[in-house]
Parts: C-alpha cells; sequence; structure tokens
C-alpha cells in the first residue's frame, strides 16, 4: 500500500495553521505524519532543511529508531496531517511491503541528499 493511498483511508487527520509547531527538537516520537494538504518545513536551528508537500511523510526516523525527534516541524502552511503511530506503522510494514520499501527510499533519498550537500 503506497503512501498515497494511506492518506486517503480515511484515517483521523490533524489540521495545524501556518506557523504552528508539530513537534520539536528533542521530543519523543509517537507519531510519523503523512501530508495530506498543505506544505511542512523540517527546520534545525531556524535552518530550514527540507520543505515537504502533499502526499509526503516526514517524522519516520525517530519513529523507527525510538530516539528524540532530531529537527522540528513547523506548518509552512496551513496543512492537515494523518498521523501514523507506531503499532500502526509497524503493521503496516508487516501487511505491505511496498509501504516499507517506500519509507526506505524516502529516507535513503534524504540521506543522500545530506551527505552530497
Amino acid at each position: 500500500m503506497p503512501i498515497r493511498s494511506i492518506s486517503r483511508t480515511g484515517s483521523d487527520s490533524v489540521a495545524f495553521k501556518a506557523g504552528q509547531t508539530i513537534f520539536d527538537v528533542g521530543e519523543n516520537a509517537e507519531m510519523m505524519y503523512i501530508v495530506v494538504e498543505g506544505e511542512v518545513e523540517i527546520r534545525l536551528n531556524e535552518r530550514v532543511l527540507q520543505t515537504v508537500g502533499e502526499q509526503d511523510v516526514f517524522g519516520e526516523m525517530a519513529l523507527i529508531d525510538d530516539r528524540p525527534r532530531s529537527a522540528k516541524a513547523v506548518a509552512k502552511t496551513d496543512c492537515r496531517l494523518a498521523g501514523i503511530d507506531k503499532d500502526h506503522f509497524l503493521v503496516l510494514v508487516e501487511k505491505n511491503p511496498d509501504f516499507a520499501l517506500e519509507v526506505m527510499e524516502i529516507m535513503a533519498e534524504r540521506l543522500r541528499r545530506k551527505t552530497e550537500a
């Protein structure tokens, strides 16, 4: 099940206003997110590392490795996000290998971008 499909499955979504913090550096990760509508900035020390838009995921790293958040997420625009908690994430990975591969591809792309910069 691709990420695109998950955000349309009717899972509860949460709205954030532009400028609102979604999570901050050092917080424990309870969710990863899929952007249903709008854009979110991933920041470190107020520097924008990446802007994620519709159908993009973020917050997956801390959810996977059970470590505190390494960056801050702030709504760039008014947005709506679908949250995926650890239990739901594990079910998705188990039942939908394509989902797991897509998340790994996203993480690999971000790592490459960071190391090639």
